[in-house]
């Protein structure tokens, strides 16, 4: 399907509203176009008439009250519903495809955003989106309505007189030619300029993020001179855009200049040779005005769809991003959920290594999880221990293999069931600016205080937050900047609580944080994972010796599992790991 087919789908719903806005500029664009004929009127046969001055005088005023209805009373409604029709309609499709594009980022995979700048989606969404508007306004009302004033303007001029008329539009088939040659370059000129507004974007989006990195290493200076850089980038293109808009402005402009003067010339020689009258040249040559005015709007309209489609292509390129995560079709929404998980010969890797080993991140992982139970798992860093997690709430797909969720794989599941049974604290957890409140209500939208309340209580965060300025109502910030870290945790696991689902996942839920906040957290994760299937991916081991199993991952494969004692009996590569960690702790 076609960028514009697909557009104008956003259209359709407003198709009544569009042709109300035509209809009501026809007659805006029309009024403009009696004036010539008021000119001969008055020329003709009032001035040149050989009448009594109180005859003259008395016409004119009836003319002249009749003009002054038209143009004023009439006139002006008309321009401010044109106007506010035409605004509406654009702001409605608008509305409807960025609430479109929001949705479809809500459904896109983490790998979409693991390869793509969050600036350049924010720029697609908002900038490229803003632009398309021009498709609705210009494309479908105002060269319409341009063409119909080109239209009626050519009918009165050829009515009035059929040679005059041929001069005056025989500079048409260079505007063609023109057209055809200067607009072949500006859709490229102007994506061009679109990209580089979404790396600047995207650039800006990534520094401000990170602002507290940039002043901790004293790199202001040099972030300025990138910035500079990605911001003459953006200069450069559109500055390219702007010459060619400028050349293609000059040339358009010289030849309408160029038929009133073809007019002047050969209407005045008619009028000397008494072959036309004198209103009859005026009202022409007001009517040439009629004509070039419209025509112009229609090249500068064809400058600014060429623009608006070049950003229609980004917008329905992001569109058109497929889902890597979705139901499948014969999938079913799970509901009681005992937590029982298991893994058989799962391979997974996050991108396409055709056949080689090395790019498995799981490599046939076998793995049972009971109800109620709480595995850990550990190992160095990179070994697959979060991967693995991940893919249980179907963050991604796995290649081969099946996951099972109660004996049913995951697959089979609907993906919104499947993630409402599943609880996350992670090392970083994400806040977002607002309210605690409205944090804590992420985890069921439609609590009320009384289970908000509750929910901090079970988390260890009741009493931080009633010291906040205004209680659960504080203004957090972005991300929870005014927060410290393990209040966040606090507000983030109190989520989960509200939440309270059957299977729990904690990825490093304490590694980041002192030993004071660690311990008031260690206390609520505990009382979290009660009677809940509780997956711990954990840096310090000696936070789960009281796992039910903990499981060794390296290089994708699992190769200790056991509870703690068994483990440090076998003496492996958990032990090893175990003892190099508390002869640390006792070191220091």
């Amino acid at each position: 399907m076609s960028s514009f087919k697909i557009y104008f789908s956003f259209v359709k719903p407003y198709w009544k509203l569009v042709l109300l806005t035509l209809v009501i500029g026809m007659v805006k664009f029309g009024i403009p176009l009696t004036m010539p004929l008021l000119m001969k009127y008055v020329v003709d046969d009032l001035l040149l008439a050989t009448l009594p001055s109180g005859v003259k005088v008395e016409r004119l005023s009836y003319v002249m009250l009749a003009a002054f209805a038209l143009f004023v009373v009439i006139r002006a409604p008309i321009e401010y519903l044109r106007q506010y029709f035409a605004q509406l309609t654009t702001s409605k499709i608008l509305y409807d495809l960025r609430n479109h594009l929001y949705v479809h980022t809500q459904k896109l995979s983490l790998r979409y955003y693991h390869n793509h700048k969050t600036g350049e989606t924010i720029s697609r969404m908002i900038n490229d989106a803003e632009a398309t508007k021009s498709i609705v306004e210009t494309g479908m009302m105002n060269i319409w309505l341009d063409l119909f004033t080109l239209t009626l303007a050519l009918g009165f001029m050829f009515h009035m007189d059929f040679e005059l008329t041929l001069v005056s539009i025989a500079v048409l088939p260079f505007y063609a030619l023109s057209v055809k040659k200067l607009y072949r370059k500006l859709k490229a000129f102007s994506k061009s300029r679109s990209q580089a507004l979404a790396d600047m974007q995207s650039y800006l989006h990534e520094r401000v993020n990170g602002i507290a990195v940039t002043k901790s290493f004293t790199l202001e200076e040099k972030e300025a001179e990138n910035f500079a850089g990605k911001n003459r980038h953006f200069l450069q293109r559109a500055l390219a855009l702007t010459k060619w808009n400028a050349r293609t402005n000059a040339i358009i402009n010289t030849l309408t200049d160029i038929a009133p003067l073809l007019v002047l010339c050969y209407g005045g020689y008619q009028v000397i040779q008494e072959n036309i009258t004198l209103g009859a040249f005026v009202a022409f040559f007001a009517f040439l005005d009629r004509l070039y005015t419209p025509l112009r709007r229609v090249v500068n309209a064809s400058t600014e769809l060429t623009q608006a489609s070049a950003s229609l292509e980004r917008v329905i390129e992001f569109m058109q991003e497929p889902y890597d995560i979705m139901d499948s079709p014969g999938a079913k929404p799970i509901r009681e959920v005992k937590g029982k998980i298991d893994f058989d010969h799962v391979f997974f890797r996050y991108q396409d290594a055709g056949d080689n080993p090395a790019g498995w991140v799981l490599n046939d992982l076998k793995l049972s999880i009971q109800p109620g139970q709480t595995i850990a798992f550990v190992g160095m860093s990179g070994g697959g221990k979060s991967s693995l997690i991940s893919l249980i709430p179907r963050f991604y797909d796995i290649q081969h293999g099946k996951i099972s969720v109660d004996d049913t794989d995951i697959q089979d599941i609907t993906v919104k069931s499947l993630r409402s049974q599943i609880g996350m604290v992670l090392q970083d957890n994400i806040l977002f600016s607002g309210s605690v409140r409205d944090n804590i209500l992420f985890g069921n939208p439609d609590a009320g205080q009384a289970e908000i309340i509750q929910a901090a209580e079970a988390a260890n965060a009741h009493d931080f937050v009633m010291n906040l300025p205004n209680g659960y109502d504080t203004e957090i910030g972005e991300r929870g900047v005014k927060l410290s870290g393990g209040q966040k945790q606090r507000i983030a696991i109190a989520r989960v609580f509200l939440k309270n689902p059957r299977i729990l996942v904690l990825d490093e839920a304490t590694s980041a944080l002192d030993l004071e906040s660690e311990h008031l957290i260690q206390d609520s994760l505990e009382r979290l994972a009660k009677d809940r299937t509780t997956l711990i991916v954990a840096h310090r081991l000696s936070t789960i010796t009281h796992a039910d199993q903990i499981v060794l991952i390296e290089n994708g494969e699992i190769k200790e599992k056991g509870t703690h004692e068994e483990l440090m009996r076998l003496d492996g590569g958990y032990a090893r790991l175990y003892n190099v960690q508390n002869l640390k702790e006792v070191t220091v």
